[in-house]
């Protein structure tokens, strides 16, 4: 095993199957419906959906606490108390996860934290290519892993649209009449990660179907992605159809490799259900 341990939030949207395999440990972030409040990865993302159409309320998300990350670094630390723990953090402008990671770890000279400034699919990319080099080079110092870190947040891009605007309306981030303006003239804004926040750019017009295809060439060449893999993000309600569309425009474009990534429920609770988002790095 490498003298370096992964640790990330869960809003990495890295799989349980995914982090076993390359040994990463992951870090619940946190979903409330009501009085209820739940890890996030811990129960399926449809319920986020299921919950706002039962209640007209959308569950509220929160990040790591202080608490999460003590226990699993303790855990982490009394299984292998050689390793050095790198934590690759969610975008330290959106949570407070970064900062509790800092909080937990006073004290302890095993721990180091970097903030990635990317979240999900975006995120997940950064930590599932910094584990591969990891296991090409188990012998990387901490120094070495740190840089490799911070370059491959740098190449990392991600987008995402949503299918519509219902559930940036329901969470006050557009007003209802934007909503209904979007609706009207089947608007889907872009959203950008950029220095580790969400920003809307471009305004895509048509059905669904038709302006996927064209968001994936558009951003693709504009980030000049490399082209042996991206990754296709993809909420609960994906259609075939979309999905299909996708990946035809992806082999039109070149990349060998595609693969998907589905939000987990911190993301999903913010887009809403039919999302679909490019992730991928910048070439070298």
């Amino acid at each position: 095993m490498s003298r370096i341990i992964l640790v990330a939030e869960t809003g990495a949207d890295i799989t349980a199957e995914q982090a076993r395999e390359k040994g990463i440990w992951l870090v619940p972030m946190h979903v409330s419906m009501g009085d209820k409040t739940l890890d996030d990865g811990t129960f399926p993302a449809e319920e986020i959906c299921a919950y706002y159409d039962r209640t007209g309320t959308l569950p509220k998300t929160s990040g790591s606490s202080p608490d999460d990350f003590t226990k699993v670094f303790a855990e982490i630390h009394a299984l292998y108390p050689d390793a050095h723990i790198l934590h690759l953090a969610y975008s330290a402008v959106t949570t407070v996860s970064y900062q509790s990671a800092v909080i937990a770890a006073q004290g302890l000279d095993y721990v180091t934290s970097l903030d990635t400034r990317h979240l999900s699919a975006g995120q997940g990319l950064v930590v599932l290519a910094m584990a591969d080099r990891l296991a090409q080079d188990p012998d990387m110092t901490l120094e070495q892993a740190v840089a490799c870190a911070e370059e491959l947040s740098d190449r990392a891009r991600m987008c995402f649209m949503p299918r519509d605007l219902e559930y940036l309306r329901a969470g006050g981030r557009v007003s209802n009449a934007v909503a209904l303006g979007g609706k009207l003239l089947s608007l889907h804004p872009c959203i950008e990660v950029l220095g580790g926040r969400l920003l809307a750019k471009k305004k895509y017009r048509g059905r669904f179907e038709s302006v996927v295809p064209q968001l994936i060439r558009e951003y693709s060449d504009r980030e000049k992605l490399d082209r042996s893999d991206v990754a296709f993000i993809c909420s609960t309600g994906m259609s075939d159809s979309v999905r299909a569309l996708a990946e035809q425009e992806a082999a039109r474009c070149g990349f060998k490799n595609v693969h998907w990534v589905k939000t987990g429920c911190v993301i999903t609770a913010h887009g809403g259900p039919g999302c679909f988002g490019i992730a991928g790095f910048a070439q070298e």
